[in-house]
């Protein structure tokens, strides 16, 4: 019998974990298969120190440096990036696994996907194939898929993209998104969690848009203090690209909400069950908050170019005019019905049948174009 197949997962921030935890969980529990845990990116930094969230749960095999606290800006980011890429190919000489697993669009994918490809060691992605502007997203995202090996899409549009860019249609899988798989077994949310939180009826989620500081700021208290005029508000922490210390003053300065550093995953699925709207530009409210039914107002270009669910109505020109109508009638109005096109909710454990069944002879390391 041949010894399990070690899959190595990157998580490199609050957010990826999150939508990684079902598939790290998926991978542990098949027979087939060896979970390795890699810690990288944001969740070293000192403010949050979110790999003890991930250690809780796995056995982490590395923690490889990236970002510094203090270090912000892109190029900053650009530096972090070949720590990065230095960082896993040391890791990877020593301890060699058959897949690495990354998701997404962040300089943390990009940076194992980098050292595994180029060593020799085929590169799963999840998530790839979709659009969204971000600030470097939309390049990074797909440059991965560029170095990757099997492609774990979560939907049909995205497929088309992947294949697009050339990818044979065999390594290219629809597996959905994993950020839906985990939500139906999260409890909701106790009264007395949900009165520590200020009672919100909206989450207020916004991150950089690669804007100076300054505009940043300006964005972020426009729209803060339209929320807080009209009801109760969470406003969690912006993620840590180039902007972040803007957003952060405009929350910071604003007494009237309720503000939080970072939410674990099932805190934050509870909150958006009992919220009434989230507004900002996180994917998190065209993905999971469409699976939950909870309106979306998306603010700005960050996610421009990602499939959008009923549940989403977006103002892209900061037209707070259009914004202040759009919360007025959501705030009125029932929630409504949870549609999507991210899968059925069982994406880990495909993904994880995907890794454990494929033949290496049909995947090669080796890279060629379809055309």
């Amino acid at each position: 019998m041949n010894s399990p197949r070690k899959i190595a997962i990157v998580t490199g921030s609050r957010a990826d974990y999150g939508l990684l935890h079902p598939v790290m969980l998926a991978v542990q529990q098949h027979p087939q298969l060896h979970l390795q845990v890699i810690v990288t990116g944001t969740h070293l930094l000192s403010d949050a120190h979110t790999v003890d969230e991930v250690a809780a749960e796995f056995d982490i095999v590395a923690q490889i440096d990236m970002q510094h606290d203090g270090e912000g800006g892109r190029l900053n980011d650009a530096v972090a990036l070949g720590r990065g890429i230095s960082g896993f190919a040391a890791h990877f000489i020593n301890d060699t696994p058959d897949v690495v697993l990354v998701l997404g669009d962040r300089i943390e994918a990009l940076a194992a996907a980098s050292a595994a490809s180029v060593g020799g060691i085929r590169v799963a992605h999840m998530h790839g194939g979709d659009r969204a502007a971000g600030i470097a997203d939309e390049a990074i995202r797909h440059a991965i898929t560029k170095l990757s090996h099997i492609h774990l899409a979560a939907t049909a549009s995205s497929v088309e993209r992947i294949l697009c860019l050339g990818e044979l249609a065999l390594h290219v899988h629809l597996v959905g998104s994993p950020a839906i798989d985990d939500l139906a077994d999260i409890p909701d949310m106790d009264d007395g969690t949900f009165k520590q939180l200020g009672s919100p009826e909206i989450i207020f989620l916004l991150h950089p848009t690669n804007l100076p500081d300054d505009g940043e700021y300006g964005n972020a208290k426009r729209l803060l203090r339209l929320c807080t005029r009209i009801a109760r508000v969470l406003a969690l922490h912006p993620n840590h690209d180039a902007g972040r210390d803007g957003i952060m003053r405009a929350i910071l300065e604003n007494t009237k909400c309720v503000n939080c550093i970072h939410l674990p995953r099932e805190k934050f699925v509870g909150v958006c069950r009992r919220a009434k709207v989230i507004v900002g530009n996180s994917s998190a409210g065209l993905i999971e908050c469409a699976a939950l039914g909870l309106p979306c107002i998306n603010v700005g270009p960050r996610q421009f170019g990602r499939e959008m669910p009923p549940t989403v109505r977006n103002i892209h020109d900061w037209d707070f005019g259009d914004i202040d109508i759009a919360l007025e009638r959501i705030l009125k109005q029932p929630k409504p019905d949870a549609k999507h096109p991210y899968g059925d909710g069982r994406a880990g454990p495909k993904a994880a049948d995907i890794l454990a069944n494929f033949d290496p002879l049909d995947y090669p390391t080796a890279k060629r174009n379809t055309y």
